[in-house]
């Protein structure tokens, strides 16, 4: 399983970093454009993105491909 994706608010812009890495992996200048591009790698990577408002609080979480209790039905 790969590292969690934090999409958080620096400065200007917006960055997609991995849990425990020293840099980004991407910097956009919208919300928007990070969390699509944390997508993508989550689920190359079968990783989890979180998503953080603009006052760094949590307000998303998302698995893809390691949902560890799936839905019945």
């Amino acid at each position: 399983m790969g590292k969690n994706l934090h999409v958080v608010k620096k400065d200007d812009h917006w960055s997609v970093e991995r849990e425990h890495s020293s840099r980004a992996s991407k910097n956009t200048s919208t919300q928007k454009e990070a969390i699509e591009r944390a997508i993508e790698l989550a689920k190359n990577s079968n990783s989890e993105v979180i998503i953080h408002g603009k006052d760094g609080k949590i307000r998303e979480r998302n698995s893809f491909g390691n949902d560890p209790y799936p839905p019945k039905g």
